[in-house]
Parts: structure tokens; C-alpha cells; sequence
């Protein structure tokens, strides 16, 4: 048998060790199951205090009694004592078990558990000799058996694919993953109190649209049986929330999902949050100063400082952002002055550069392209990228003087978009034109070009204030303050690729 296990592949040998422990702890449970002491029917446990709180507060709680619960991870066994760690949502606490303190019996079935299992402890809480804050346990209970055993303690959960696949198992192994899903509801809880403070309005839109504009960006699309009608998962919130603008709601935003039929990478899950406001009576400018203040206050929120190290680059929040526009940018990192080029100068020099034009792109679209290509590689420190070219700017104003870009922005912080930021067009036949012109790209196979939003046009036609309105990346707004490489690793469930 021992030779046969040696020609085993590692990862059958572990499988056929889970299976086999996986039926001991089963046995055990059907034993508990006919002792009449089935962990599964137990509704409710007390849990007085965290964890946490019995660390920071010791002083005041030594030698009084306290309920915890949690999971077993570690466990020393010293024959008539053990020391099990329970962990709870913050954190560890030792627990110290000893049979003359819980009884014989009751210790006889305690020493049955297994790490994994979810435990009621209740005792007192003192410092070992080692002066390490714990709980003398006088009461213990079985809250519901693990029948898997978890991953070996010191080498964790290492898979990647695993990891995101199985994120409840993440969770138990990896403290520092827990970590960051506290501190992204933290953030968008910041986000929201930095907004209500300035006097916005949180709404809900449609997810489901007869037509998702607002970004370039393919939808999902599905069918309403009832009404027998194609509809399609929304792309972004704009349209819906310029309508209540339109309607005089004047300071309005929305936190939620949205959903793009694109690639997947480490800045892309084609689901993901984004954070949309608009606002009456101002303009681009006004929107630079609020995401600059807003950005700097989440970090001081949550993290206590707005110097902020991303892969070990320092960020300092507190420094105003730096501006640039997209033509000084590619003339800074290529030398290309789109100023003085011709369209078919452009096409040449991008051609020259390896840079792909299709026959619907016009010069704007090259400078966007070049831009993408040879400068974002370079933005690290934050910084706003402003005056975009009009034709890949379709909801944006044109610039005063100058109509062939757009008073647009985006905010770059370590080589990424976090931010999308406009002088939203209020002129409804202007608006009209540049619907008719992305119906155009469409006809000539541009799959993420804007469709023609009738309802929306009729809106605008019945005056809409000047307004500056912004689109936030949340999760790339987290991995930049959790310093996380990957959107999956910020996203709880990411997209995944099935396994079959």
C-alpha cells in the first residue's frame, strides 16, 4: 500500500486524505446526531463581547465572565488543558480549556472537535504566565461540526484560482483578505457620508434598459418574457440620473453594479461597482475639486492618513493633483504635437508608431489611442487628464474656443482610470448629432458605440441646467487604498472561468 501512495500524483493522495478525514468527522457527527446532541438544531448562541474588544479593553474585563464564539484554527493539546485560538469576525483570542474547570465528561467530548469547528465558549477572561490575553473556559459548546478539514496552517490557502473560487475558505485562512472587504465597505460608507455632506441625494436607476448608453462599452443582453422584449443590463448610470437633474433633483448619485461584455484582467470583472453623481451649476472644474477632496478624505477616514503606498509607491493625497491635457501629454511622452497634425498626418505618424486605424476613426480617435498607448504607462502620481477629443466624448460640452475637444477628464492614479469626469452636454441638438454620429460607428461595427435614446432627448429638450457630473471606479478606488494588485482581489465573487 505504501508503495502504491509513493506512485500517487500529490493532489490525489490529498484528495483520498480529505475524503478519508471527511468520513471520520462525518462518524462523529452522526454519533452526536444519535446522543440526541446535534449541533445543526442549535438556532442561537450568546456572544457578549468580540474578540477584538476583550484585547483593547483588558484592564477593565480581567476576571470577568464573557461569552464568545468563533471557529477553532489552532489547538495544544497538554493532556488535562488545551489551548484552542477561536476566531471571530475581528480577530483571534486564545481560550484555555481544562478538564477539572468543564468536567471530565464534557472534556472527554470536547477533545472529540476538530479545528474548523464553530464554537460557544463561555468564561473569564485573564493572562497567562506568558502574559498573553485569554479566556478561561467554564462552559463550552459545539455550535456546528466542519466536516472538511482546512487548509494545513502554515501554507494556507495558495491556489490564486482556489482562492477566488472558494473565497468563504479564503476568509477563514487569510486574515489580511477579511481585511480588505471591511475596509471596502468602509470606503463606500465614506464616499456615501462625504456626499450626503455635501447635501446629494442617493437614488436607485434601472438595471435593466431598452438602451444602455452612457459609456463605450458592449451590454449583456436578455429577454422579459412577459413582455417579449429583448432588454439589456445596464453599461452605466448616466442617462437615468441626468433625467433627474432634468427633473430638479439638482445633487444626485448611485453606488451600484454595472455590467460590460468585455475582457478579463487584473482591472477588468465584467461586473463591478461605480459610483456616479451629478451635479447642478458647475462644471469640470467643479468636479476636480470633489473628487480630489473626496479621495483625500476616504483615506484619512479609513486608513488614518492620506499618504496612501501602492506597490511600493507612495501617494500623498494631500498634494494638489497636477493637470494636463491629452494633446501635452502625448507631446510630453511621444513628441507628437496633435496640434499641428492633419488627419492624414496623424494617420501616417500612427501608422509609423504601430498603431492600428480602422476607416470609422477620425483624428481624435488617434490622439485617444496615443494617448492609451504611450502615456498611461507614465501616470503614477495623480493626476487629471483633461480636454478630450469630441469624437470618443459623445454626452460631453465642447471646449469654449476650441470644438473639437471636450471639457472631459479622467483621473489617473498608478497607471489607471479611477475616475471619468465631464461638463455634461445640455444642448439637446447638439446631443442629437452626436447620437446620429455614433449611429454611424455603430453601422461600421463599432459594438460599443451609444444607440440613439430617444426618451432621453425628449428630457432634454426641456432644459437642463449647466451640470458637472463624475463616474468613480469603487474598486479600483479600493485597490488603490488596500494596495491590491488585482479588481479580483477587492471583488468578494469575481468572475470566474468554469472549472468543466
Amino acid at each position: 500500500m505504501a508503495q502504491d501512495n509513493l506512485s500517487q500524483p500529490q493532489e490525489v493522495l490529498e484528495e483520498q486524505s480529505t475524503n478519508e478525514l471527511r468520513q471520520i468527522r462525518l462518524e462523529k457527527l452522526l454519533t452526536l446526531q444519535e446522543e440526541g446532541r446535534n449541533p445543526f438544531q442549535i438556532t442561537t448562541a450568546s456572544q457578549s463581547i468580540t474578540n477584538k474588544e476583550i484585547s483593547e479593553n483588558f484592564s477593565a474585563l480581567e476576571n470577568k465572565d464573557v461569552s464568545v464564539c468563533g471557529r477553532i484554527k489552532t489547538w495544544r493539546d497538554m493532556g488535562k488543558a488545551n489551548f484552542i485560538d477561536v476566531y471571530d469576525r475581528t480577530g483571534r483570542i486564545q481560550v484555555y480549556v481544562r478538564m477539572d474547570d468543564i468536567g471530565q465528561e464534557e472534556y472527554k467530548e470536547f477533545k472529540k472537535w476538530d479545528i474548523g469547528d464553530i464554537v460557544e465558549v463561555q468564561g473569564f477572561v485573564f493572562k497567562t504566565k506568558r502574559g498573553e490575553i485569554s479566556v478561561h473556559a467554564k462552559k463550552l459548546r459545539l455550535l456546528s461540526k466542519s466536516l472538511l478539514p482546512l487548509p494545513e496552517k502554515y501554507h494556507g490557502l495558495t491556489n490564486t484560482d482556489m482562492r477566488y473560487r472558494q473565497r468563504y475558505l479564503d476568509l477563514i485562512m487569510t486574515p489580511e483578505v477579511k481585511d480588505t472587504f471591511f475596509k471596502r465597505s468602509q470606503i463606500i460608507k465614506e464616499i456615501r457620508n462625504f456626499l450626503d455632506g455635501r447635501d446629494f441625494i442617493e437614488v436607485e436607476t434601472p438595471i435593466l434598459t431598452q438602451n444602455a448608453g452612457g459609456a463605450a462599452a458592449r451590454p449583456f443582453l436578455t429577454h422579459h418574457n412577459t413582455l417579449d422584449e429583448d432588454l439589456k443590463l445596464r453599461i452605466s448610470l448616466e442617462l437615468y440620473l441626468k433625467r433627474l437633474i432634468i427633473g430638479g433633483m439638482e445633487r444626485v448619485y448611485e453606488i451600484g453594479r454595472v455590467f460590460r461584455n468585455e475582457g478579463i484582467d487584473v482591472r477588468h470583472n465584467p461586473e463591478f461597482t461605480l459610483m456616479e453623481l451629478y451635479q447642478a451649476y458647475t462644471d469640470y472644474n467643479g468636479m476636480m475639486e470633489l473628487v480630489e477632496t473626496m479621495i483625500k478624505t476616504v483615506a484619512k477616514k479609513v486608513l488614518g492618513t492620506a499618504k496612501v503606498t501602492y506597490n511600493g509607491v507612495e501617494l500623498d493625497f494631500e498634494k494638489p493633483f497636477e493637470k494636463i491635457t491629452m494633446e501635452d501629454a502625448v507631446k510630453k511622452y511621444t513628441g507628437a504635437d496633435f496640434t499641428k497634425l492633419s488627419f492624414e498626418e496623424a494617420k501616417k505618424l500612427a501608422k509609423e508608431k504601430g498603431i492600428k486605424v480602422e476607416k470609422r476613426h477620425k483624428k481624435g480617435d488617434i490622439l485617444s489611442m496615443f494617448f492609451e498607448e504611450f502615456c498611461e504607462e507614465h501616470l503614477q502620481q495623480p493626476i487629471f487628464v483633461i480636454d478630450h477629443p469630441v469624437e470618443i466624448s459623445p454626452l460631453t460640452k465642447r471646449k469654449p474656443g476650441n470644438p473639437e475637444l471636450t471639457e472631459r477628464f479622467e483621473l489617473f492614479i498608478m497607471n489607471r482610470e479611477i475616475a471619468n469626469a465631464y461638463s455634461e452636454l445640455n444642448d439637446p441638438l447638439d446631443q442629437r448629432s452626436r447620437f446620429e454620429a455614433q449611429e454611424e460607428l455603430l453601422r461600421q461595427g463599432d459594438e460599443e458605440a451609444n444607440q440613439t435614446d430617444e426618451d432621453f432627448l425628449t428630457a432634454m429638450e426641456y432644459a437642463m441646467p449647466p451640470t458637472g457630473g463624475i463616474g468613480v471606479g469603487v474598486d479600483r478606488l479600493v485597490m488603490l487604498l488596500t494596495d491590491s494588485t488585482s479588481i479580483r482581489d477587492v471583488l468578494l465573487f469575481p468572475t470566474m472561468k468554469p472549472l468543466d
